[in-house]
């Protein structure tokens, strides 16, 4: 098994981890998702984050372990993964021509230590017609996707405008993963 592993069975992930052409590991996490409902946004994602890494740094304690978490906020609340065709048309008429924030939190462990950080990106929405709604309904993509859309796939064509790291809209926010890890001086260890 590779020193490095990624803590998430998101197919986005995997593909972004790989930029960084070290060999790494996926194993799944499986833990509860629910959290304080008096947590902000960024304790969410570091709390979930948290928790992916740290379970599976259980089953490998030799191993570099990654694990994040991704979340859509918009007017103060978290949108998570749509229940259904009803949520994913509600979350998707909510963001049309207003600006949302997408977070990412990452844990890294590590030799019993944890570094943790979370980045925040701004999405703005064109105004989106009922039939652009239904259409995009109608592909599938929205259903395994926080706010109900993917940037990497149709849900670009509802994009204005963004404000940070595109790749952490994506799931992963890569360059500074890379930068956090070369600074604990893992990337050389994996």
């Amino acid at each position: 098994m590779s020193n490095l592993i990624l803590a998430s069975s998101s197919p986005r992930r995997k593909e972004l981890l790989a930029k960084l052409q070290t060999p790494f590991t996926v194993v799944t996490s499986h833990v509860n998702e629910e959290f304080e409902k008096n947590y902000s946004p960024e304790q969410v994602v570091l709390e979930l984050a948290t928790r992916k890494a740290k379970a599976v740094s259980r089953e490998y304690p030799n191993s570099i372990v990654i694990g994040a978490d991704t979340i859509v906020v918009h007017a103060q609340q978290i949108l998570g993964k749509p229940k259904d065709k009803d949520h994913a048309r509600s979350i998707l008429e909510g963001l049309s021509g207003k600006t949302h924030s997408v977070l990412t939190g990452v844990a890294i462990i590590h030799a019993e230590s944890i570094q943790t950080f979370y980045e925040k990106t701004d999405v703005t929405f064109w105004e989106l017609s009922s039939k652009e709604i239904e259409n995009y309904l109608n592909s599938g993509e929205p259903f395994d996707k926080a706010g109900a859309y993917g940037i990497q796939g149709l849900g670009s064509l509802f994009v204005k405008s963004i404000h940070g790291d595109f790749y952490n809209v994506v799931g992963l926010p890569i360059s500074r993963l890379k930068k956090v890890l070369e600074e604990w001086n893992l990337l050389s260890s994996c």
